[in-house]
């Protein structure tokens, strides 16, 4: 558990820095690559109507209005292909870091252990989200909302060119409540239970179900297997973001009330199974409504609500959202902390 605290402060102190290489961007080479090979091997085309859509787990209802791939034989070479890509990247992003921490070990056990934390932090994203949405608050308080709209177009998958201010707080919210899960509780409670190898397995599910679990011609088969496993890893973790954020509601002396009763009520009106959780917690806690219409390429797209809207949404909201996110992440290690000593009183 301490490599595990220390990994989480290093992403508290310096997150992700441009001149180290972060293995995420390796892993996303990767699938690129590798899905150009296998897409040749299984003779899957890459042609037709492949305008993204709504992804189905982080951002939209998953209705695909256009043409659904002919079934038959390529469905099913699709998905061996999309099988395949899921166990390389996987199995080989686990399995390099075990390598790594092996050799490592070999030179000094400090090393290895050195790594290890690394390798850790990397999985852990709470310094970049908080600053991805700590720049659209300040953009909008400051009265800069082309600069809102810019910033948070790099976070959300929606058209945000003419969103108006509260539309803007809503696609900043919606993002950091629901990477609660992917980007920090999740990490973490893989790393507690298998270090890095585990930790970085998980990371390279989620970035595998970022770039190909979509519901359109393209992935529809291809990426089913990715986007799947994603919703299985992230089951647990979900609802145990669910609890904490309920937790640090009352923490933060907001509405641990509304936090529960709007998980139970609406989380499940989501398109995954796991994102609706956290964002109806937050949408409790705060008295505000998530949700909405939504724009995807040109194409409109209603998500349902989740929440009451109580108080029209503002730019402090985001900053409340950060503030769930970082006693979200505390109360996680201390959780950990907590049932890794009991488990040692047990042995």
């Amino acid at each position: 558990m301490i490599q595990v605290y220390l990994a989480f402060l290093i992403d508290l102190l310096i997150g992700d820095p441009r001149w180290l290489p972060h293995p995420v961007i390796v892993i996303g080479k990767g699938i690129s690559r590798l899905e150009s090979f296998l897409r040749i091997v299984f003779r899957v085309p890459t042609d037709g109507n492949c305008a993204d859509q709504e992804k189905r787990s982080n951002h939209g209802t998953g209705s695909d209005h256009g043409n659904r791939p002919k079934l038959g034989t390529r469905p099913k070479r699709e998905k061996w292909a999309g099988i395949l890509l899921l166990i390389a990247v996987v199995g080989g992003s686990g399995g390099i870091v075990v390598g790594l921490l092996w050799l490592a070990s070999l030179v000094s056990p400090w090393l290895a252990v050195l790594l290890n934390i690394w390798l850790i932090s990397t999985t852990i994203a709470v310094r970049g989200l908080a600053e991805a949405g700590n720049g659209i608050r300040k953009a909008l308080e400051q009265g800069n909302l082309e600069e809102a709209r810019k910033l948070a177009g790099w976070i959300v998958s929606r058209d945000t060119t003419s969103l108006p201010e509260p539309e803007v707080v809503r696609a900043a919210v919606e993002s950091v409540a629901e990477n609660i899960v992917d980007a920090v509780i999740a990490p973490l409670f893989y790393a507690m239970i298998g270090g890095a190898p585990l930790a970085m397995a998980y990371r390279a599910t989620n970035t595998l179900d970022s770039m190909v679990g979509y519901k359109n011609e393209r992935y529809l088969h291809f990426g089913w297997a990715s986007a799947r496993f994603d919703d299985v890893l992230n089951w647990l973790p979900a609802r145990i973001t669910g609890l904490l954020v309920v937790a640090a509601a009352w923490v933060l002396r907001l509405s641990a009330r509304g936090a529960w009763h709007t998980i139970r009520r609406d989380a499940a009106k989501h398109p995954s199974p796991n994102s609706g959780i956290p964002e109806a917690g937050v949408a409790g806690a705060l008295g505000i409504r998530l949700g909405g219409r939504n724009i995807y390429h040109g194409r409109e797209s209603f998500r349902a609500y989740m929440g009451e809207p109580s108080q029209e949404l503002a730019s402090r909201h985001i900053q409340q959202t950060i503030r769930i996110l970082y006693i979200s992440s505390g109360l996680m290690l201390l959780l950990g902390g907590i049932l890794s000593a009991a488990a040692r009183g047990i042995d």
